[in-house]
């Protein structure tokens, strides 16, 4: 993300204006609206990514747990009691036999079943992604927070730029009046 669309900050105003298609303030004040606020929108779906993501992580880990405990008790003849999710806060009380099989939902409604080493090692590749795009996501949502803040002083900066032209415009206009 960082390299294609890095927003510099404006030093000379009065010769970025002078650059064509820089005709007006109000010209350049929608194009620098119209690029915040893309870069708003970008960041509600970074956000969203993020939180998805947030979620996400503490239930690979909550799931290689569980597997790990399973992989103890698969030596042994005793059954594992549990309690396991029906619906929204209800649980149901169960007797797992020992197994080295594990079925994990994979998403769009598809459940594999893996042996639990497999299974272990699938989450453990996932666990390590995630906490690889949520850093990544992180960096991005720093860049486009520093891109916000350039974009609004860049703003600010053209708009102070034309209140200080129209207002020695005017003046220059009472002069010749005068």
């Amino acid at each position: 993300m960082k390299q294609s669309s890095n927003v510099n900050q404006l030093e000379d105003v009065e010769s970025f204006m002078k650059q064509p298609g820089n005709d007006t303030a109000d010209a350049v004040l929608r194009k620098l609206d119209e690029q915040y606020q893309k870069y708003k929108y970008m960041e509600l779906n970074l956000a969203q990514k993020k939180q998805r993501l947030k979620s996400q992580i503490p239930q690979i880990k909550q799931t290689l747990e569980i597997l790990r405990h399973m992989q103890k008790k698969k030596e042994t003849t005793d059954p594992m009691e549990t309690h396991f999710l029906l619906a929204d806060n209800v649980y149901c009380k169960a007797s797992v036999p020992p197994t080295d099989k594990v079925c994990l939902w994979l998403g769009a409604n598809v459940m594999l079943e893996y042996d639990i080493d497999e299974a272990q090692s699938l989450l453990e590749k996932n666990l390590a992604t995630a906490s690889r795009n949520l850093d990544s996501l992180e960096e991005d949502l720093d860049f486009l927070r520093d891109q916000f803040t350039t974009t609004e002083v860049n703003m600010a900066r053209v708009y102070n730029f034309d209140v200080k032209k129209r207002s020695k415009d005017n003046l220059l206009k009472s002069v010749k009046m005068s």
